[in-house]
């Protein structure tokens, strides 16, 4: 089969300095297009023909040393594809069509997946990390961690869900938005522009303030509900009760905490910034502001989502490459020109 391998060849970013070993960089041809065999079905395993695969900014974190995980690998974790050999006892899922989200594996029995927390899970396994994932045209994953997707719906378009839209909905459900709030999202790419559409149906009277450097992207949030858009350094009109942060700069942090107003809240939906978070507790954090993290998702975020997409009707846009383009998807997203999500189109 055709895969897209990240090898021990890569450009290694350590401790924010660039180790080269001998790959090109990630500006040129980070991936290898290979053929190697079609993985074998484990115990509680699927294998599945992969019909789409979302790309993400955490592969390029992956790519350039910032998450750490096994070498060499296959990226991908926004997988949509078809089951065509199980494990026996779960033949019942044979033919269907299934996700496979970032959370590829968790142990179940430590303190936080005891308290619903299993994305904190201290042997959190993660897809295409620790796993090979979607850039290939068959992958497996754990019966367990796969998810029914709709029938009706392009496959191209289901991949977002799988991230860009879990772990959007998570920093949203974080947030506690209420009607009435001013919230700001901060750059707006894969997940904002779907998370923008979940803010807008279910608290129609908030205000929504996007801030992003594209101009494409600006134009694209006020088609789908912004009432401001500006650039980062722009101040909108009143101050923010809640911020979203989707940047990988820590730029982005201090700038979002100068606009909230007292009380305020911050989530960083990201895994790893790319330059520091420099703070002053007395204009950044004092008079009761808060900061939290979202970090991975939990396969509730993954279900919960895909029932409200297919309640809701949300819509993805993407942004289409074939396999052999994945370089090209990957500088595209790392220089912000592509709306939406950027998608492999595997069959």
């Amino acid at each position: 089969m055709k895969a897209g391998l990240v090898n021990e060849n890569a450009e290694i970013f350590v401790e924010g300095a660039p180790r080269r070993y001998q790959g090109l960089p990630i500006k040129e041809n980070p991936v290898d297009i290979v053929d190697i065999p079609i993985p074998t079905v484990k115990r509680s395993q699927v294998l599945i023909e992969v019909e789409a695969c979302g790309v993400c900014y955490t592969d390029i974190d992956i790519i350039e040393g910032r998450v750490k995980c096994k070498l060499p690998v296959i990226p991908g974790h926004q997988i949509v594809g078809k089951v065509i050999e199980s494990d026996k006892g779960i033949e019942h899922i044979m033919g269907k069509r299934v996700g496979v989200a970032w959370i590829g594996q968790t142990c179940g029995s430590c303190e936080y997946c005891k308290r619903g927390l299993e994305n904190l899970c201290t042997s959190f396994k993660a897809t295409g990390c620790d796993f090979d994932g979607g850039y290939a045209e068959y992958t497996t994953a754990f019966i367990d961690y796969v998810y029914e997707l709709p029938k009706n719906v392009e496959p191209e378009k289901l991949a977002p869900l799988l991230c860009a839209g879990s772990v959007g909905y998570r920093a949203y459900r974080l947030a506690e938005i209420f009607d009435g709030t001013r919230v700001g999202l901060f750059g707006f790419g894969s997940s904002a522009h779907i998370i923008i559409q979940v803010i807008r149906r279910l608290h129609p009277s908030t205000e929504i303030y996007v801030f992003s450097r594209g101009a494409e992207h600006r134009e694209l949030a006020k088609r789908l509900g912004a009432d401001w858009v500006g650039q980062p350094s722009e101040n909108p009109q009143k101050r923010l009760h809640i911020a979203i942060d989707f940047t990988p700069v820590g730029e982005t942090v201090t700038r979002a905490l100068e606009l909230l107003d007292r009380g305020g809240r911050l989530i960083i939906n990201t895994i790893r910034k790319q330059t520091p978070i420099l703070l002053d507790y007395a204009k950044h954090l004092w008079e009761e502001r808060e900061v939290k993290s979202v970090a991975n998702v939990t396969r509730e975020d993954v279900k919960e989502f895909i029932k409200y997409y297919a309640r809701y009707g949300i819509e993805t846009h993407i942004h289409i490459y074939k396999l052999e383009e994945v370089n090209k998807a990957l500088r595209d997203l790392k220089a912000a020109r592509t709306r939406g999500t950027p998608v492999l189109k595997i069959k």
